[in-house]
């Protein structure tokens, strides 16, 4: 019997940091992972901070968790963005509640506060929000990429690497 591909979400929004997007982008379908890029339904192409430009497969409203195997949240100022929407959070406290992965990294933590599940998990982020997420409940660590069953958190662009080895390694595990 061969299994279903996998699909993960990439949520984006204007000034997105462009490696925390393309750097899983573009490792996702060398796995042969579907991608989908989700916006918040403001426009159809976001830049990032550069102005580097991405076009959304879809609006948050138009999609459903049950079409996903996970999500993952780039930083850049991107996520102060998404937080003002509130079905961003609903999608990842969702994905989250499934059992799908989460992944996170930079400023993506901001998303996980926003989402409400941080209270008690191992987590990790760019260092100028640890105290968002120490009060949201995260166990804060300084490390790499931290997995803490279903969510795989990560500090900085420098990180990717360790970051999308533990989400990739997650989504075959559950092919």
């Amino acid at each position: 019997m061969k299994s279903q591909a996998k699909r993960i979400a990439i949520l984006v929004e204007d000034q997105y940091q462009v490696l925390e997007v393309w750097y899983p982008y573009l490792r996702l379908r060398e796995e042969n992972i579907e991608v989908q890029f989700i916006g918040t339904g403001t426009k159809e192409t976001y830049g990032s901070k550069e102005g580097y430009p991405v076009k959304a497969h879809a609006a948050i409203d138009k999609v459903y968790t049950k079409d996903f195997d996970g999500v993952i949240i780039p930083g850049g100022f991107a996520p102060d963005f998404m937080r003002r929407n509130p079905k961003m959070a609903q999608f990842i406290k969702q994905i989250h509640d499934e059992g799908k992965v989460v992944g996170s990294i930079c400023h993506g933590g901001w998303m996980l506060v926003s989402a409400g599940i941080l209270k008690g998990r191992k987590a990790t982020c760019f260092f100028a929000i640890k105290d968002d997420m120490i009060a949201a409940g995260a166990n804060y660590v300084d490390e790499e990429v931290v997995v803490d069953k279903n969510l795989i958190t990560s500090r900085k662009p420098e990180d990717l690497t360790a970051f999308m080895v533990e989400i990739i390694r997650f989504v075959k595990r559950c092919l």
